[in-house]
Formats: C-alpha cells, structure tokens, sequence
C-alpha cells in the first residue's frame, strides 16, 4: 500500500498521488540524494503479483530508459522493493494535450501543427532507436508550463526488430490504427495514424470516429473514410487537412514513411499554410492493372493450343455450363502489341489441368489452416503442452547466480560479473569506509537470480574526494544532462552559438571532463544554437496566449525566456501584444523572444444619480450598471436618492448601460385581468454611460 511520506530505495519519498493508469498509479516524490522532484509510476498491487504484468512493466522501464530526447519524459531510475516494481522519471509540471483541447475547445492551427511537431520529434527519437509507442494519444502527450511537449507512457512499447512486430495490443481505440484493430501487424506507421487522429482532434476539438462500443469504433476505423476536418472547422487551411488525410490513409504504405517526412510537411504547412503541397501516394502497383508483356502473351497462346485445351475449348463452345450465361461475341478489334490483364478471358484459354492442380492446392491449404487452429484451440484449453515451448520459455527466462562483488575493485568486479554473463551499470558515490573505486553495493544480493537481459547496478565510491566527472562535449543536450544526473551532479544549461559543434549539443562543460567534483555539485553546460548565419522565419505569435505562443516559437526554433505584463487596448486580456522580432523576418535559431501579455485597459466609472422625476419618494427603486456587452457591474436596490457609484478595474468595454427601475403611482387605480386593484407600475430609464480609462 503506497501511502504520503513512504520511503522508496531509501531516496524517494511519496509526496502526493498525481495520476492514474490502466495497470500503474503514478505519484509525485521528492529525491533525497539529488533534492529535487521527481514522478514515481508504481504497479497497482493487483498486478504485481502477476508475471506477466511484471515482466511487461519492465519492458516498459527498459524500453522508456534508452530514449533521451526534450520530447520525451526522461526516465532516471527503475527498481523493487518489498514487490513494489517503480519507474523514476521526469516530473513535468504542465497539462495533458486532452484536457487542454477540451479546456480551449479547440486549438487554432498553427498551435495545433506546433505541437505535432514537437511531438513528431518526440517519436522520431524513438523510432530511430527502434521503438514503437502504439498507444499515441491527446492522454500521453503533455504541455508544460514552459510549452514544451512531451510524449510520456511508453506503456505498450516495444523495441522493433528487423521484422515487423506484431502485437495484440490495442491503444485507446478512438486513436488506433486499422491494423491495430484487426490485431495484425502494427510498425511504426501505426504511431503516424495515430497522431494524424490527435491532429485532427487538435483542429477540430472531436475525434474523427466514435460509437456506442469501442468495437464499433474499431470498425469504423478499418471501413469507413476519413471525414475532412475542413467539414467541422472550414478555416482549416488545406495544408493541414492533407497532412491529416496522408496520416490516417487505412493503407499503411500510403501513410508518411517516416516522421522526418511528417515533420518536413507540418513545418512547411506552419509557413505556407494555404498551399496545396502534400502528396498523397497512389495505391501499390499490385493493384493497379498491370499490361502482359510478349512474352507472357506468347507463353498464353501456347498453353492454349495444347490438344486438352482445345478439345476443352470445343466442348464449352458445344454446351456451355448453364450457371454461366452466354457472353454476346464482341466485334472484332485490331491486334494489340500489349493486351491488359482485365480484358476478357477467350473461351480457348481454359486449361482443366490447372483447374485441378489449384484445387488441390487449396485443398492442403485449408487442412494446413484447419490444423493450425485446432493445435491454438487445444493449447488454450490445455490439451497441448509441448516440450520443445516448454524449453524455449525457459531459454527466454534463463537466470544466472548474482557473484559476490562487494568490496571488490572495480576491474574485479567487472571481471567477475562478465565472467558470469551478467550486465551492469555503475553510479558513484562518496565514501569514507570504502576506498576509490571498490564496489560499496549492487542492486541485486549475492545469490539472488537475476535474468540475463536484465543489468544491475553496482555503486562504486568515489572515496571521500568525489566524483569524476564524464566528458559531455558534443553530446546532445539531452544525452548530456542524463548522463551527468546519473552520476550525481546537478546540471545547469547555458547557451551559445557555435560554428563547430551543431545545434543542440554541448559545446563545453565546467567541471571538465576528468575533473573530481562532489555527488550533487552542479555542472554547467554550454549547448550550441546553432551557426550564427542559420536563421529561420519567426512566426506570428500577436493575439495567442502565453502557453500557445511558446509552442509555436520552440516549434520554429526559438525560445522565450522573457515575457512582462502590460496593458494594451488593442489585444484581449492573457494575449500576447508584442514580440520582440517581427513576423516572418529571418532571425538565428535559438534566438530569444521577448514577448508582452495584454493586460488589457481596465477603467473606471464614477456617477452620482438622482431620483428620476416621476419617483415617488419611499418607493423602492434599483439602480444597476452593466456594461454593453451585458456584465453586471453594480446592482443596488434604494428608497433613497442620490446613489453613488464608484467602480474600478472594469475590463469589458468603454461604454455600459445605466438603468433604474422603480414604481409610481397609478391614478385613478386600474383592475388588472385577474380582478385585482393595480395602483402602481414599474417604469425603467436606461442611459448610455462613458466608462474613463485608468491611468
């Protein structure tokens, strides 16, 4: 049972529980040993106990620790304790991409195609280390404060081999591929069809299909067409509704074949929306017609004049089969270098040789089915065990013995523990009982069986000095910073333009590489921007909110580090009204914004009213400002006249209406329809009001 104030591997305490998964429960922890914030994803209790989900929950931690890219959630650490299986990763404090679109609606587009790049680049890094995610959708993508994207929960992935995987995992159906949902095979095509589906939510604030049952659902996928987005939202530029059609193709040939090609469309459609660009590839040669060549056609008049063909050819002419009706002869036509496959059959074709050879074929073919799925059916009800599956799941399963390495230095160590067969990662730490370099513990007890695909971690001491620190020049920021936290240190990020080392990797480090520094010191890092003549177009961000702006501008390359709140009569309240470079100038990658927040303008409304001149002193009136897009401003209900009104901070317009309400007297007195005596009347003034601007 996970409770606040847990302990997990004696450094992460369990602060608050933040989410929730189909088989894991995700929590936010803070680490004693590198004091910062983390997120914990822990197995549900249920499932621990279940190998299956264990073992799928560690494909997970394996699959996810190999990814460092800034679009994905890093994963620091994963471990056991007291059969409590955990993930340590990143702690992004932001917005899932759902419920963003379902707090805006719908997203305009050029942040919707900003974040789908973010998150293209995301699942490249991915599939370039030959993993799938299989489950993309608005629920795994999440936005932080800063407005960079990330892609989190690897949950079903699975590192590719050199064939296609196949996977009877299905993702949430409303974003599944139609391959997925026949259960066949899914690549990383399936990840492309996926995000088109997020597009199109992102565009249109709805998913493209949807039903009474995720069956239903699925259904829909694999049969029915792809609805336009344009039909829902018809502003939506053509670019954008075509990268969507090209994701979401039911052929997966048809679809991008790479999301480095789904990337180069959505930046060209961020710049030149209107222009018909995507192409869209036409169905594989196998199904189109296709001409015989002379050789075939040679090979097919043989074959014809054969005696059993044409005594056959005879016989069909004399009696033809009564369920075939007699074909009308066509008139005769000049001979063709080149016929097509589809044209007619001639009657003197038919060969009942073939005909009986095809039939046996299919015959064996059907008995060779039949038999396959009768062993399947007999294996699930547990007529069939055989020894040789028997041996392979215990080759998969193979364990070794833990050696005794504690103590040990660390080429001892690493000898015996390659010896054994057995992979393994180090970590430092300072030590005053073990001297630098010897080994003070290992993840795993001597003895314990540990699996021959699984590493363990061994912690070696730095002695009492420090650690040294690893060179990090030319690595990606990403690489970088992972493998810096991994031995300890903090990390701190400058940056710089570089003609040498390309954008985005370190340029230097302080420390140096070599260096003794001591577990958590900060390492500062300088990341390259870029040659300082790469320039790239700088997008129009006026009129977005903050969280909208900073993606589009990351999404084109740029940062924004400065953003100050002013007011400004020309732009809504929460939008931006000012950024730094103009729109579509070409400045240096990695250039910072700045950017202004409108305040708006607020203003203020001072009135002193009287008592209209028909009012009949005592009588109750009500008094109410609002201003003219109908807000209620001030609303009070007097007997006595002069009121006063004194508002501040009025945001909605210049203008608003004043309105007083009251009863006077009815003479002579009238019967209204119901009998009754009516001696007064409500009577109502409005007067148009000027609100004054606020210094």
């Amino acid at each position: 049972m996970i409770k606040t104030g847990m302990l997990i591997g004696d450094r992460y305490e369990i602060l608050e529980k933040i989410g929730t998964g189909g088989m894991s429960d995700v929590y936010k922890a803070k680490c004693h040993k590198l004091n910062r914030f983390v997120a914990v994803k822990i197995l549900k209790q249920e499932f621990s106990e279940n190998s299956n989900f264990v073992q799928k929950f560690r494909i997970e931690a394996q699959a996810a620790a190999g990814l460092m890219h800034p679009n994905i959630v890093n994963v620091y650490d994963v471990g056991e304790e007291n059969s409590i299986y955990y993930i340590v990763m990143e702690l992004v404090e932001g917005i899932t991409l759902k419920k963003y679109i379902e707090k805006k609606a719908r997203l305009s587009v050029k942040e919707a195609i900003s974040i789908a790049i973010q998150v293209s680049m995301g699942i490249e890094a991915a599939h370039n280390n030959r993993i799938i995610h299989r489950d993309i959708k608005p629920q795994n993508i999440i936005i932080s404060r800063e407005g960079k994207v990330k892609v989190t929960d690897f949950g079903i992935a699975k590192a590719a081999t050199s064939n296609t995987i196949t996977s009877n995992v299905m993702g949430s159906v409303h974003y599944t591929s139609p391959e997925q949902a026949r259960g066949g095979f899914s690549d990383e095509k399936s990840d492309i069809y996926s995000l088109g589906i997020t597009l199109f939510e992102m565009l249109t604030g709805r998913v493209p299909f949807n039903g009474e049952t995720t069956v239903a659902i699925a259904i829909k996928h694999i049969q029915e067409e792809m609805p336009s987005p344009r039909y829902f939202v018809p502003e939506i530029p053509i670019s954008a509704e075509q990268i969507v059609f090209k994701c979401t193709q039911k052929s997966p040939d048809r679809r991008y074949a790479s999301m480095a090609e789904l990337i180069k469309d959505l930046k060209k459609s961020l710049i030149h929306p209107d222009e018909d660009f995507v192409k869209i590839v036409n169905l594989t040669t196998q199904e189109e017609t296709r001409m015989v060549s002379e050789k075939e056609v040679s090979q097919i008049k043989q074959k014809a004049e054969t005696p059993i063909a044409k005594k056959e050819a005879m016989r069909l002419r004399e009696h033809p089969p009564e369920s075939t009706p007699k074909k009308s002869t066509p008139p005769p036509e000049k001979k063709k270098k080149q016929p097509v496959v589809e044209a007619r059959e001639e009657e003197n074709d038919y060969d009942p040789r073939m005909e009986k050879i095809t039939t046996v074929i299919t015959i064996l073919i059907a008995v060779v089915i039949g038999c396959i799925l009768l062993y399947f059916a007999g294996r699930a009800v547990g007529l069939f065990t055989p020894e040789d599956t028997a041996q392979t799941q215990s080759e998969t399963t193979e364990s070794v013995l833990m050696p005794e390495v504690k103590g040990k230095s660390l080429n001892e160590a690493r000898t015996t523990l390659e010896k054994a067969g057995i992979m393994y990662t180090t970590e430092y730490d300072i030590s005053t009982e073990y001297s630098k370099n010897t080994v003070m513990d290992s993840s795993v007890e001597e003895g314990a069986a540990v699996p021959k695909d699984t590493p363990v971690v061994i912690t070696i001491s730095a002695g009492s000095e420090g650690v040294k620190v690893p060179d990090v020049t030319e690595l990606s920021e990403a690489e970088a910073t992972a493998l810096l936290e991994k031995e300890g240190f903090r990390v701190k990020k400058t940056t710089s333009v570089s003609e040498e080392i390309a954008k985005g990797d370190v340029i230097s480090q302080v420390p140096l590489a070599g260096e003794i520094s001591g577990v958590n010191d900060s390492v500062s890092i300088t990341i390259s921007t870029g040659s300082k003549d790469e320039k790239v177009q700088m997008p129009d961000v006026l009129g977005m909110t903050e969280i909208e702006a900073k993606a589009v501008l990351v999404a084109a390359g740029f940062t924004s580090t400065s953003v100050t709140e002013v007011e400004n009569a020309e732009y809504e309240e929460g939008t931006v009204c000012f950024q730094s470079y103009p729109a579509e100038s070409y400045q240096p990658q990695g250039t910072d914004v700045e950017l202004r927040i409108s305040l708006g303008v607020s203003y203020s409304c001072s009135l002193t009213v009287e008592a209209p001149a028909d009012y009949v002193s005592g009588n109750a009136g009500v008094v109410l400002t609002a201003a003219d897009t109908g807000k209620v401003l001030f609303s009070t209900t007097t007997t006595n006249f002069p009121v006063t009104i004194n508002i501040s901070g009025i945001k909605t317009s210049d203008t608003g209406i004043l309105t007083i309400s009251y009863h006077v007297p009815v003479n002579p007195p009238t019967t209204d329809a119901d009998g009754n005596t009516v001696s007064t009347k409500v009577t109502a003034q409005e007067t148009t009001v000027q609100f004054t601007k606020e210094s």
